[in-house]
C-alpha cells in the first residue's frame, strides 16, 4: 500500500503530469482538495473508486482514510491543486504517514505561478529588471514570520507573487507603496488555466479600485513587478552571438 501525493496543476486537465495522471487512475482511493481541483479529474474515475473531498475533513479524519486503505492494502491518490511544495499542507500528512509506517511518494505539479505567467504572456525574470521571484502571502489566520512581513520583502523590489491574499488587496498596496514605485504594474490572475480564467491589471495605485467590482475571493494569484511591463528590458545574453556557454560555443 502506498500514498501518492499528486499535484493536479492549476486547473486545466492537460496540465497534470503524465505520471500524476497515471497514478491517479491506478488508485482505488482518491482524496481531492474540493473545489480547488478541476471536478473532471474526479468525474472520470471508475465507479468503484472510493472518493473523498478533503475540504470537508480535518486532519484526523483524513488519517483515518489512510488507515482504512492500509487495512485493505489499497493505494491512495491524494490529489491537490497546483504544486504540492507551495502551500500544500502535506508536511503534517507525511508526518502522520511516517507514524503509521505507510510509504508515500510526491508527484509534483504545475504551479499557478507558471500558469499565471503563461496567461499574462510574461516572463517573471528579465535582465536588468528582476532576477528574483518571491513567493509569499500576507498575514492572515496563518501568521507570516516577522522577518517575512510584506514590508520587508518589498525592500527588494523584485517580482512578487502573493498567494492566499486576494481579500487584502488594499492593505497589500498600502504596504508595497512604501518601497515600490506607485506605477509598478500589478496583475491579478483568477483561476489560471480554467475556462473561467480572468485577468485584472493595473498599478499599485489603481488595482484596489479595479478590484472593487470583481467578485473574486479565492483561487487568485497577485503578481507585482516591473517584469509585467512589455518594454524597457535588455535581451538576455543566452542567445547573443557574442556569448558562449556549455552547450553553444562562441562564434568565430
Amino acid at each position: 500500500m502506498k500514498v501518492y501525493f499528486i499535484g493536479a496543476g492549476p486547473g486545466d486537465l492537460e496540465l497534470i503530469t503524465l505520471k500524476g495522471d497515471r497514478f491517479l487512475r491506478a488508485c482505488n482511493y482518491v482524496m481531492y482538495a474540493g473545489s480547488l481541483v478541476n471536478p473532471e479529474f474526479i468525474n472520470r474515475m471508475p465507479n468503484t473508486t472510493k472518493i473523498y473531498d478533503t475540504a470537508k475533513l480535518n486532519l484526523e479524519e483524513q488519517v483515518s482514510i489512510y488507515k482504512e486503505a492500509k487495512k485493505f492494502n489499497q493505494d491512495v491518490a491524494r490529489l491537490q491543486s497546483g504544486d504540492l511544495s507551495i502551500y500544500g499542507a502535506i508536511a503534517e500528512q507525511m508526518r502522520a504517514l511516517d507514524n503509521l509506517e505507510i510509504e508515500y511518494e510526491i508527484i509534483p505539479g504545475v504551479s499557478c505561478v507558471a500558469a499565471s505567467a503563461a496567461a499574462l504572456k510574461r516572463e517573471l525574470t528579465l535582465p536588468d529588471v528582476s532576477q528574483t521571484i518571491v513567493l509569499s502571502r500576507i498575514s492572515g489566520r496563518t501568521k507570516v514570520p516577522e522577518d517575512e512581513e510584506l514590508e520587508k520583502l518589498a525592500t527588494h523590489k523584485c517580482t512578487l507573487c502573493l498567494f492566499l491574499s486576494i481579500l487584502k488587496m488594499d492593505l497589500i498596496a498600502e504596504k508595497l507603496l512604501k518601497h515600490y514605485d506607485p506605477n509598478t504594474p500589478v496583475a491579478v490572475v483568477y483561476k489560471a488555466s480554467w475556462p473561467e480564467e480572468k485577468i485584472i491589471q493595473g498599478t499599485l495605485t489603481t488595482i484596489t479600485e479595479k478590484m472593487k467590482n470583481e467578485k473574486i475571493t479565492l483561487s487568485a494569484l497577485i503578481i507585482v513587478g516591473d517584469v509585467l511591463r512589455p518594454e524597457n528590458f535588455k535581451d538576455s545574453q543566452l542567445y547573443s552571438k557574442d556569448f558562449s556557454h556549455l552547450f553553444r560555443k562562441k562564434s568565430v
